[in-house]
This record gives structure tokens, sequence and C-alpha cells, in this order.
């Protein structure tokens, strides 16, 4: 813009209602797909609102009920899996007038509490939220307050929808298969969770309980091993070095997500030992850089795009009717075997 020249007016309804020839009443129909607009008064408010580069003020939306945002919250940004449930959310999203808000609570609960009240204050029309560590109660009165889907905890409520992978059985599925190649020697690195009340909700309990229950039916009850870390590469990388450290070194490790997967990688190839030829490595989500040629990490896939898709759906449901009964959508994961599974050294 030239120096000294004042910015351009901002293109108001009244400015398409003028260009268009027609009431604000009609344009604001034509903008809300409301019932009344004929298909000539569509014709001439859309081209108008094209030639004028009109577009609607979330601001003004949000004093009239409605902002057409829905804020996602992600406890980590790094993690690539979530990638994949923004992908669904936004293919379900596609065609409708809702715009996505992205935030990372940074895997901290006072930040996820600053998140969602950010969210709640900007009047966003519906919240999802990715592996909140907030307690029921908080998730209850977020509800009470917006529409909200709670994404990969286990618990139910009345007030929001969930939706969820079977963690219990995706971790079963890489037990068996280990034990199925000829292992006992099976170690899993967990997310330390510190709260018992979260520990029958969390992803990451869930997957311990799995891999737990899962050593018992093949005989391994002996050898469970467990090193408790954070899902997150430096926690594989931690927990691996603990495991190498252990009298009885595991010959697989079940990581509990491909990113702590990573990490395990990264210690066994400084500790100069090979995948799988010394250790088998498994880990859970099937990220996109699991099948990576020079990774081909053996996982679980707990299809990302199909959870975001579903959370977005159950949102929008809920934003139309929120006085609908809650739902509770859970998925059935699949093993991916790949490079990184084999039989143990004889």
């Amino acid at each position: 813009m030239p120096r000294g020249s004042a910015p351009t007016r901002r293109v108001t309804i009244v400015d398409v209602a003028r260009h268009a020839g027609v009431s604000t009443t009609a344009v604001s129909k034509v903008l809300r797909n409301a019932y009344g607009a004929s298909p000539e008064m569509q014709t001439k408010v859309r081209a108008a609102i094209d030639e004028l580069g009109y577009r609607p003020s979330a601001s003004a939306r949000g004093l009239r009920g409605q902002t057409y945002t829905i804020g996602v919250m992600l406890p980590d940004l790094r993690n690539p899996f979530f990638a994949d449930i923004l992908d669904g959310v936004n293919a379900q999203l596609g065609g409708t007038d809702y715009q996505v808000l992205i935030a990372s609570a940074c895997n901290d609960e006072p930040a996820e509490a600053h998140v969602t009240d950010a969210m709640i204050d900007r009047n966003m029309d519906g919240v999802i939220l990715i592996a909140p560590l907030s307690s029921r109660q908080r998730l209850e009165r977020i509800a009470h307050t917006v529409p909200t889907v709670v994404v990969g905890r286990h618990g139910n409520s009345p007030a929001y929808d969930t939706v969820a992978d079977d963690d219990f059985t995706g971790a079963g599925l890489i037990v068996a298969h280990f034990a199925a190649l000829g292992h006992r020697h099976i170690a899993h690195i967990e997310h330390l969770e510190t709260d018992p009340v979260r520990l029958t909700e969390m992803p990451n309990a869930v997957r311990a309980d799995g891999y737990r229950h899962a050593m018992h039916q093949h005989g391994l009850a002996g050898h469970i091993d467990i090193a408790s870390t954070t899902y997150t590469q430096q926690g594989g990388y931690l927990g691996a070095k603990q495991l190498l450290e252990r009298p009885v070194r595991p010959t697989a490790i079940f990581a509990g997500a491909d990113i702590v997967a990573m990490g395990v990688l990264d210690a066994l190839t400084e500790a100069g030992l090979s995948v799988p030829g010394d250790i088998s490595v498994a880990g859970y989500d099937n990220t996109t850089f699991a099948a990576f040629g020079p990774i081909s990490l053996t996982t679980v896939d707990q299809a990302g795009h199909q959870i975001g898709a579903n959370a977005a759906r159950l949102l929008l449901d809920r934003i139309a009717d929120t006085d609908r009964a809650a739902v509770q959508v859970k998925l059935s994961p699949s093993l991916v075997t790949r490079r990184t599974s084999a039989a143990p050294p004889a």
C-alpha cells in the first residue's frame, strides 16, 4: 500500500445488498442457506459477493450465535499421527462453511485448560479434544458450554461424544505377533500415567494393560518388562536405554507409539545393535513415516484419518442437535508387519 494512503474499507453485507439490488435480509438468507432464498436471488447475491470480494465477519457471526469455526486441541504438534487425524477432520468438513483452528497443549494440563478456555472465549461452534489430560469433570464442564468430541479417551459421558481405537486389542496384536515369531523377552515402553483416575481412560494406560494381559495369555507373565517414560521420541530413546541396562536384554520392544519407536531405533543404533537382527521393534499408529523404506516399521494401524472423520461428523451432529444422546465410536485396529520384526536371534 502506498505510504500515506488509507487502508481499504472492509466490504459489508450492506455493500453486497446494494450491489445485488436486494435487501440485507435477502443476503443474510443466502449466506445462511436459509429457506426463502430463490435460485435467482442466490445467483445475484453470489455474483455480488464474488465481484466485491466480500468475506463474512467471524465476530459478527459470533454475535448472531454461530462463527463456523471449530477448535482442535492437539497434545503435541511433533507427533505425526495427529496429522492423520486432522486430515480426516478436514476431509469431513470439506464442502461446509466450517474452518478448523488448531492449538497445541504441549502435553501439559494447565496449558490445555488455557487453550480450551481460549476456544470457548472466541465463541467457537464446537471443539475436538485429542487425548486431553483434563479430568472428566472439567471435560463435562467444557461440553456443557460448547459442543465437544473427545478423541482417544476411553471413558464415556452423557455430556460429550467420544472416538477411540481399541487400544487394549491393538497392544495384544503386537504381543501375539512377537510371540508367534518365537520371542519371549518382549518389553514395552509406556507413557507414565500418574493420575489414578485417568488410568482407566488414557490410551497409553490401556495399551499397557493390553500388553500385560497378552503376555499372561501367551504364558509370558514372568517376562513382563516395562520402561515408563513419555510418548515422545526422546521418551523412546530413554526407555530403550533403560531396557538395555537391565539384567536380561529384551529380544523385542513394543513401543507405545510410532514416535516412541523412532527413539528406540536411535538408541539401538547408538548401542551398535541391529533391527531386527538383535532386537525386533514395533510401534503403534501406522504413521506415514512407518512405511518409509529405510524405517519399514511394524506397527498397529488405528486409522487416524477415520478417527478424525468420525470426530468431525459427530461434532457437526452435536452442533445441529445439542440435546441428542452421547455417541461412543470405537474403531478396530489392525496389525501391519514390516521389516523391523523377525524371529529372535538364535
